[in-house]
């Protein structure tokens, strides 16, 4: 009896310590379901000096060289899902840009997508090899393709992802943005759940205090996010890439969510229409970030494009 009552004190002990720090810290919960999916995928945290900024990226994996460049508000970690598939063939490299998640981020830098394009070929630069393939979702779509076209010997083949840098057919997100708002603000948990819901067809659960992390991370945003979109939303670099596509003359995938309610599909043909060579896959059930949703399905795609003949 004795033992048992003792073993009960422990437990308890832990369990009100574990809520303490969730209280507390939620900061250390959402790093610990960071540090899981890192050990799933096989992927390590480094950091490198480019551009005059410190990078934070995620590696995995052997092989040819993909690298996997996230979009607006996104970070490195969006892609750990898939490179949990990409990393059994692949060596998996996934920046946070400057200005974002844990690379540097300095005052009064232009962190706009042409500025960006030209940090990335640096970044790139360091590892002395050409990517096999080169991703980019939504604004890392557009800083991807301004690289490709603007250093075109850095680059084999790309994928632009639910990509920005075209004019599209009009939709909320889209009306919102020229509007001056950021549909994409978080400030507080509502916000939150209406974020996910619009860039996913079915939004996942996200229990708390990860929640809370996440809105701490996002509200210390809030400033930053609005000047970038003012430069991709609405400014004059919003459709700067649409312009340099003829200047894209490596093999493309146009890779979309049919359902995407931020970059509409009609993108897609935007792209297509002004590429030398691409082609397009579609998915279905998923909304902006299919990397998250269908990860199985996306990692299929690059790799088939990744090992397609020329």
């Amino acid at each position: 009896m004795k033992k048992s009552r003792v073993a009960l004190a422990v437990s308890l002990g832990l369990a009100l310590t574990t809520v303490g720090v969730a209280v507390t810290m939620p900061e250390r919960v959402l790093e610990a379901e960071f540090a899981r999916q890192r050990w799933l995928a096989g992927a390590s945290q480094h950091t490198l000096v480019a551009a005059g900024h410190r990078w934070n990226y995620l590696e995995a994996g052997q092989g040819p060289l993909i690298v996997l460049v996230h979009g607006f508000t996104g970070s490195k970690e969006n892609w750990l899902p898939v490179m949990r598939e990409l990393a059994k063939t692949h060596r998996v490299i996934a920046p946070d840009l400057p200005g974002w998640g844990e690379s540097e981020r300095q005052a009064d830098a232009d962190y706009g997508p042409g500025a960006q394009a030209d940090r990335l070929a640096e970044f790139l630069a360091t590892f002395h090899e050409q990517p096999a393939l080169l991703v980019g979702h939504s604004m890392g779509g557009q800083i991807v393709g301004l690289l490709a076209a603007r250093h075109p010997t850095q680059v084999g083949r790309i994928v632009l992802m639910s990509s920005a840098g075209v004019k599209f057919e009009e939709n909320q997100f889209g009306r919102e943005v020229l509007a001056g708002r950021n549909p994409f603000e978080v400030t507080t948990r509502a916000e939150l759940r209406r974020y996910l819901g619009i860039v996913f067809t079915d939004p996942p659960f996200v229990p708390w205090p990860a929640t809370e992390a996440l809105v701490r991370r996002r509200r210390a945003d809030v400033a930053f996010e609005q000047g970038i979109l003012d430069r991709i939303g609405r400014g004059p670099e919003a459709f700067s890439l649409e312009a340099e596509l003829p200047k894209i003359q490596a093999p493309v995938l146009l890779l979309w969510c049919r359902d995407d309610r931020v970059i509409d599909v009609s993108a897609a043909e935007i792209f297509h229409r002004g590429l030398a060579r691409s082609q397009t896959v579609l998915l279905a059930g998923c909304g902006h970030m299919p990397m998250m949703a269908q990860p199985g399905n996306v990692a299929e795609a690059l790799l088939g494009f990744a090992n397609a003949a020329p």
